[in-house]
């Protein structure tokens, strides 16, 4: 999966850091048939294992995407990498659950609790007793008041990403006890939980100097079951260690690296033996499973041949270098080899033994992932079509509706979840998933997919079916459709733009994709075309069948829907500039795009794709507004009422004429959600703040400035007789419990997912 994903907390991360707050409320009790909030579509999947039989020491090797700038997780530039050290070396009040909610962390916190709200919001925590730093201090009221203070956003000095729910509070201060840090707030905060999570020394934060600069290489002063031992910028990793002060249950690995490994490195990575854990994307995932076998099966020797025999292209076999070849094609080889024709024998010898060393290396990269398994769930996140409204044809409503409305999204979901055998629902709101307790299924709002109405709303918007269109020299494309990435003209890649024309991938004026079956699903038809390109062939040919234009398709196979007529205004077709990153593992959202385009195409929308290189894709496209339509993932974090009003909150003219749109990159944002937003964030109640929530969800469905589509993915490979570590789900990693499985203990059966 593409890991273009951006999040609402800048605290914790730029472009590609999930949050790991969690949100205030009670216990998950069972929900019934008519809780809207559900269960979480799948669980995690971490071999998960007691502690009795995971083996003391040894040493993770555990791939990421970078070595952080920063190991400061409240600056902007911190990143996933940051956050996932937090979580291993320092404080945290809550835990968030495999259901997505909170948990308190014993370890650190015995109580927390509202014990007044009126006049003013006091919170009490009550510590863990053992509680300290690495250098012996106890963990105590000063580290929280510092905390306060750098995040509160009155000090300039301090370079903070934001200061949300640390702007509410009035004073912290020593409780009855030294145990005991009282915390009094000047406005109720329903998120007061998200606060000091993580936790830094006072050493980090009582100064600007270093919480700006003391923090970004190095943590001398730590509070987890590890402690940072280096970060290596030379050899790209972060050596985490145990932490010989850590009061808690005991780490079970003696070291936790993490190495910084390009995504489409990875395969190789785990080949070589030099990584345990990874992310990967379904290609590597697929290899994987398949070098693997069943999770739950008994060991084969696949080239072993009836009782026992070498198979056919085995070594030992005379046959050996024609393995995968038909019997025909390896017996002729071998006599071709051993024939009179000394010319073609030698040949056909080189031939064979370039084919052996083919097969053996093959044997040789199957045998080492045969070490591995993987573990999938879906992450707290989503993907989504985001409709930028600042000005074009999607700054209209209706418009806007149309696009959203023309979309199915079920079968986007089953497109890149069904494959991989995960449930493929379609998320439902923008605030929450399946199981938080802010989860509902708003879509309602805007209306299902219903092609007929969307014309409609193009028809009521201006836009209508076979208007005249100005026709330029090379034809009708999109306003600033010259992005400054790759282009893709006819489904191919136009390797150095001097290809006859402007280089842009116009989809939709002339027909389906071939090959795509006319449903849109990885059906027959379309599915290996779809997955292996996820783009969309604008030459309207069917060449589905062997590549010959106007070839028959096999009986029952349905004939491609037609495109509707290009609906156009004023002369000009409508045709929206499509941008998608092009760098590995974007290639799911490459397929997404392709079926949303075949979709447009049936209301007469063009799409005009663009991929552009990841480095750019965000910073110079989403977030400056260069797009119509984008596909990136937002994280449905515990706190929606803090962490999702900026990114829906509505774009405000700054003070040099700008338009702040914090992080709501759709610029689509209206006053009424904003209110939701702000009185969900300040009741005490949690029902009213859950309704409330689910109020504003409802009407950024009515806005249509982004349509959630699915959720994400987790793919990891992980090393067998790993446990307690792979595809975490909602659940933040409990680093101290990780650990290798003793010597003949049996490995864990995988999770089942709470919907079979």
């Amino acid at each position: 999966m593409s890991h273009v994903r951006v999040g609402p907390r800048a605290v914790t991360r730029s472009v590609a850091f999930l949050t790991a707050g969690v949100l205030a409320v009670p216990a998950l009790a069972g929900c019934t048939s008519d809780e809207p909030a559900g269960k979480p579509l799948a669980a995690q999947d971490v071999a998960a294992a007691p502690r009795s039989r995971v083996a003391d020491g040894g040493t993770l090797r555990w791939a990421v995407d970078s070595v952080p700038e920063t190991l400061n997780a409240f600056q902007a530039d911190a990143d996933d990498t940051t956050n996932r050290v937090a979580q291993a070396v320092l404080p945290s009040m809550y835990r968030t659950d495999d259901t997505g909610r909170p948990a308190r962390n014993p370890d650190y916190l015995e109580s927390a609790e509202v014990v007044d709200t009126e006049p003013k919001q006091v919170v009490v925590y009550k510590l863990n007793q053992q509680a300290v730093w690495s250098d012996g201090r106890e963990i105590g009221a000063a580290d929280f008041a510092a905390q306060w203070r750098a995040l509160s956003g009155k000090d300039s000095a301090y370079w903070t990403a934001r200061n949300a729910g640390y702007d509410r509070i009035e004073k912290v201060e020593r409780g009855a006890g030294d145990l005991e840090v009282k915390v009094t707030f000047s406005r109720p905060y329903a998120d007061w939980q998200s606060l000091f999570t993580p936790l830094y020394p006072k050493d980090v934060t009582g100064t600007p100097d270093a919480f700006n600069d003391g923090a970004r290489r190095e943590l001398k002063v730590t509070a987890g079951p590890f402690a940072v031992q280096k970060v290596d910028t030379k050899d790209d990793e972060v050596v985490l260690a145990g932490n010989p002060r850590w009061w808690g249950e005991p780490a079970k690995l003696e070291q936790i690296v993490l190495r910084a490994v390009p995504r489409d490195k990875r395969v190789s990575e785990l080949v070589a033996g030099k990584l345990d854990l990874a992310e990967v994307d379904p290609e590597t995932a697929d290899e994987v499973g398949l070098a693997a076998g069943p999770r739950d099966a008994g060991t084969g020797t696949p080239l072993m041949g009836p009782q026992g025999t070498p198979a056919a292209g085995a070594p030992g076999s005379p046959l050996a270098g024609d393995r995968g070849r038909s019997a025909a094609q390896a017996l002729r080889s071998w006599a071709l080899a051993n024939g009179s024709d000394e010319e073609a024998a030698e040949e056909e010898v080189l031939a064979r033994e370039e084919r052996r060393e083919t097969e053996a290396k093959a044997q040789r990269r199957q045998r080492a992932l045969s070490g591995f398994e993987v573990r999938k769930s879906l992450e707290p996140a989503y993907t989504q079509l985001a409709l930028n409204g600042a000005d074009g044809p999607l700054a209209d409503e209706r418009v806007r509706r149309a696009v959203a409305r023309a979309l199915d999204r079920k079968k986007l979901a089953e497109a890149v979840l069904k494959p991989l055998g995960l449930p493929a629902e379609p998320v439902g709101s923008h605030v929450a998933l399946a199981g938080q307790p802010a989860y509902a299924d708003g879509s309602g709002a805007l209306g299902d997919q219903n092609a007929k109405e969307a014309r409609a709303l193009l028809a009521d918007a201006g836009w209508v079916p076979g208007g005249p269109v100005k026709k330029t020299e090379k034809g009708e494309k999109a306003a600033g459709a010259e992005g400054d990435g790759e282009k893709e003209k006819d489904g191919k890649k136009s390797e150095d733009g001097d290809d006859g024309d402007d280089g842009t991938y116009i989809v939709g004026e002339d027909g389906k994709n071939p090959g795509d079956g006319g449903d849109g699903e990885n059906g027959e038809g379309g599915a290996k075309a779809d997955a292996e390109s996820g783009e969309k062939h604008s030459s309207g040919k069917n060449t589905a069948q062997g590549g010959a234009p106007g070839a028959y398709a096999p009986k029952g196979t349905a004939a491609p829907a037609a495109a509707a007529a290009p609906v156009a205004k004023d002369g000009k077709a409508l045709t929206l500039r499509f941008v998608l990153p092009s760098g590995p593992g974007s290639e799911a959202l490459r397929t997404v795009a392709g079926r949303v385009s075949d979709m447009l195409d049936e209301i007469g929308i063009d799409t005009a794709i663009t991929k552009v290189p990841d480095e750019s894709y965000f910073k110079d496209h989403i977030a400056s507004g260069a797009y119509d339509l984008a596909l990136y993932s937002w994280p449905a974090t515990a706190f929606p009422a803090t962490d999702a009003r900026p990114v829906y909150a509505k774009p405000v003219p700054a003070a040099d004429g700008s338009l702040n749109v914090a992080q709501n990159y759709t610029r689509v944002g209206t006053d009424q959600v904003d209110q939701l937003f702000d009185r969900a964030m300040s009741t005490l109640d949690r029902k009213e703040a859950r309704d409330l929530l689910r109020k504003a969800d409802s009407r950024i469905w009515a806005a249509a400035g982004s349509v959630p589509l699915y959720q994400r993915p987790q793919l990891t490979a992980a090393r067998k007789g790993l446990a307690n570590a792979g595809a975490f789900g909602f659940e933040t990693p409990v680093y101290e419990d990780m650990g290798f499985l003793k010597k003949g203990a049996q490995g864990p059966r995988p999770a089942a997912s709470p919907s079979s």
